[in-house]
């Protein structure tokens, strides 16, 4: 059980998980190599985790902040050896329907891109339906702010009484990027309508870059949007005049539900990413729990 810093306001809600089993098949955005994911449902406490059944002996990894071994152009996660490489998009998906407890078996080292976004997790959490457990999860009000800072990045969390993300997005010599800006109150409803198909992006110079360091193998212009001075290359064009930020939005709701349960807070971002994403979650789960100053 998560010990809770008195000074903060907690409620609680019934722990869920999935109905019935589910899988999906495609390939990883980075590595692409095929590999299908299966979600199964999990007992009351176990938190969602992702199991390598490639590998000998099946290694369990935790979604939760303290396995965290690389945020560059991705969350990854990791035991020992054991890794599991962009876990950001299942994670949004999980976070935005309240899925607290699934084991998420996996033949690879990477989650299936889909759409780039996290529209196909959506429908299998829909596909699969929704059970509601018996135990309990913390819903943690914040006593006070809480923020972090890094040159240009910075991320404040304000207490309040819903889960809100505002995101400002700056490229201030893209021409077609500048900066975007998106606020949005967390629901299943709203992530699914506004922020779930959303994809991942690059522009265009840092394409090569990312081919060069073994990444982005499985990218397409059917799985993500490419950007060059005032062009946008993608297959039928942009879901929303200002996807970029909405897809910075998806990945920060999967970053920070490795704290691993629910804080009502208006989360203020200004250029994050996935490191100050893991960096900020660190901080604000130490708040939380220890009350650090």
């Amino acid at each position: 059980m998560i010990a809770i810093h008195p000074s903060h306001t907690t409620e609680h809600r019934k722990q869920r998980t999935l109905k019935n089993p589910i899988d999906f098949a495609g390939i990883g955005l980075h590595t692409g190599v095929e590999v299908t994911m299966r979600f199964i449902p999990a007992r009351e406490g176990t938190g969602i985790v992702f199991k390598r059944i490639d590998l000998p002996g099946q290694p369990i990894i935790p979604a939760t902040i303290e396995y965290v071994c690389s945020n560059a152009r991705n969350t990854t996660l990791g035991v020992g050896d054991v890794r599991i490489h962009t876990v950001e998009h299942v994670l949004a998906a999980m976070r935005a329907y309240n899925i607290d407890n699934l084991v998420i078996e996996i033949d690879g080292i990477e989650p299936p891109v889909g759409n780039g976004s996290s529209d196909v997790f959506i429908d299998m959490i829909e596909k699969s339906g929704i059970v509601e457990q018996n135990a309990l999860l913390p819903i943690v009000k914040l006593s006070q702010p809480v923020y972090w800072t890094e040159g240009e990045i910075h991320i404040v969390a304000i207490p309040c009484d819903c889960y809100r993300i505002s995101y400002t997005l700056n490229y201030p010599d893209t021409k077609l990027l500048k900066s975007q800006y998106f606020s949005i109150d967390l629901t299943k409803e709203s992530f699914k309508k506004e922020i779930s198909q959303c994809r991942t992006f690059s522009l265009y110079e840092e394409v090569s870059a990312l081919m060069d360091r073994g990444l982005i193998k499985g990218a397409s212009l059917d799985n993500a949007v490419v950007i060059k001075d005032d062009t946008i290359l993608s297959k039928g064009g942009l879901f929303f005049p200002d996807e970029m930020v909405r897809h910075k939005i998806l990945d920060m709701v999967g970053d920070l539900s490795l704290i691993g349960f629910d804080v009502c807070a208006h989360i203020i971002s200004i250029r994050s990413g996935h490191a100050s994403n893991v960096a900020f979650a660190r901080k604000l789960f130490n708040f939380i729990t220890k009350e650090n100053k």
